[in-house]
């Protein structure tokens, strides 16, 4: 190495960091110059650049180490999400992941990815086939055109193992938008003033839901793995619920995807309490590593009832989703339904449609799966470089979201305005809690815009963050 090689060796020894345990000694100067055939003037330069990234300190007379907090885990108060159960909190009526944004900015905040992960080509051309279509003049039936029906059914039943009675069309209802479904469900099966569990911390426009519905939210604890069995089995027979809505797969905000087995002993329980798991495939199109699996593909008794969105896979414009419910349920949610909306625009239910049945819809899949990563990737990397203090507890294998948790006493809300102020939208993590947050996260979506400016947002809010650190 030359002494203008400072870069390789910061690439190397962060390399050597990312496997040391926390307040590791580094090799000393000398050391490091042997091994990297570099100048003392090279390495001291490497090593400033380090220290400026929070990576490393120095201790004079002794020698240069990991810094210990990078690798710290933050406290976890997760148990008292169970404990407090109840929050009589009254909700916002939207999120922050709703907001507009201007092209000048540099967006983490929304629920939606960005338009160039879309099928662009596949959508105007179904919208001008539907346009010329019956479906322009025609009200559909109440359930959903039979076609789309189908597909829904014949989508979930590609996952029912041997055994099981996969789902027939007639089980699925067509809906203006899962929203709409959740609002039904929680309206149709749960009642107002009747207890509801929720995975805490859990999607934030079911709670808003839950919430118009006026239900009783209950949160359950839930990590990595899923929900805490032992949490979710006691809440049940504390609250007397007998419906509880999660996100198995790539849950928003956490990104989380229950893990077979979790996904097994949860379906138990409820079976046993005789009850429903509300299962939301939102992003069931939205798989990395990892597929969505559902659970529901495995319950034929009526417990499971489903969810799946094509609003944020096909377009914003296109708001079509479908439960999947068997027996009266069915015919609660269909009549909670009916109260808000009569039937879906046939237009939007033809064109949704059209997208899905195109040869092209796979491959934009399989693209979409590569563009994910990439993004996701290359905001974590970014991260990491920036903002060292924030703690991501797993990568995410699918979805469209990092949850970070920033330390201890750490104030999300001056964050996110003070990120705004210099440029950068991103969504603190207090709206997507049931009841009090467990402690400050921040959720950032890594399928917005202009992902080229990825690194210099999370430069921004590692700005940010040190200077609250600094008081």
């Amino acid at each position: 190495m030359n002494n203008d090689s400072s870069s390789r060796i910061v690439s190397r020894v962060k390399e050597w960091i990312a496997g040391a345990a926390p307040g590791a000694k580094l090799p000393s100067t000398r050391q490091l110059v042997a091994e990297y055939q570099a100048s003392p003037v090279t390495v001291q330069k490497a090593l400033r650049t380090l220290t400026a990234q929070g990576l490393i300190e120095s201790r004079p007379g002794v020698g240069t180490f990991v810094r210990a907090y990078r690798m710290a885990r933050p406290s976890d108060y997760g148990w008292q999400t169970a404990a407090l159960r109840l929050a009589q909190a009254a909700r916002p009526l939207n999120s922050a992941a709703m907001r507009s944004a201007s092209n000048d900015v540099i967006a983490f905040h929304s629920g939606y990815p960005d338009r160039e992960l879309l099928p662009e080509r596949l959508v105007r051309a179904a919208l001008t086939r539907a346009a010329r279509g019956d479906a322009a003049l025609s009200r559909p039936p109440a359930q959903g055109l039979p076609e789309l029906q189908s597909w829904f059914a014949h989508e979930l039943s590609t996952s029912t193992p041997v055994g099981v009675t996969p789902p027939q069309p007639s089980d699925v209802v067509v809906l203006p938008g899962s929203q709409s479904g959740l609002s039904s469900i929680f309206r149709g099966l749960v009642g107002h003033g009747q207890p509801l569990l929720v995975e805490s911390p859990s999607y934030w426009g079911a709670l808003l839901a839950a919430g118009q519905a006026g239900v009783n939210v209950i949160p359950v604890p839930s990590g990595p793995e899923g929900p805490d069995p032992d949490e979710l089995d006691r809440a049940f027979e504390e609250s007397g619920a007998r419906l509880f809505y999660g996100q198995p797969n790539f849950a928003n905000p956490t990104g989380a995807q229950w893990s077979a087995e979790r996904g097994e002993e949860v379906l138990r329980i409820v079976q046993r309490h005789g009850a429903f798991l509300v299962e939301d495939d939102w992003a069931h199109d939205f798989g990395i590593t990892a597929p969505s699996v559902p659970i529901a593909a495995k319950d034929d008794s009526g417990h499971v009832v489903y969810i799946r969105s094509l609003t944020k896979s096909v377009s914003p414009s296109i708001r079509v989703a479908a439960i999947i419910a068997r027996g009266p349920a069915r015919e609660r949610i269909m009549g909670a339904q009916a109260a808000e909306s009569m039937y879906v625009s046939g237009v939007l239910q033809a064109a949704a449609l059209d997208v899905v049945t195109q040869p092209g819809w796979q491959t934009h899949l399989r693209g979409l799966s590569h563009q994910l990563q990439s993004r996701r990737d290359l905001l974590v990397t970014s991260l990491r470089e920036h903002v060292p203090q924030a703690h991501l507890s797993h990568l995410p294998k699918g979805g469209l979201n990092l949850w970070l948790r920033m330390p201890d006493g750490f104030d999300v809300d001056r964050l996110t305005k003070d990120c705004e102020a210099a440029g950068v939208l991103i969504a603190a993590g207090t709206e997507w809690f049931p009841a009090e947050p467990e402690g400050p996260h921040i959720r950032l979506n890594y399928a917005g815009p202009n992902p080229g400016r990825f690194p210099e947002g999370a430069r921004i809010i590692g700005e940010m963050v040190n200077r609250q650190e600094r008081g």
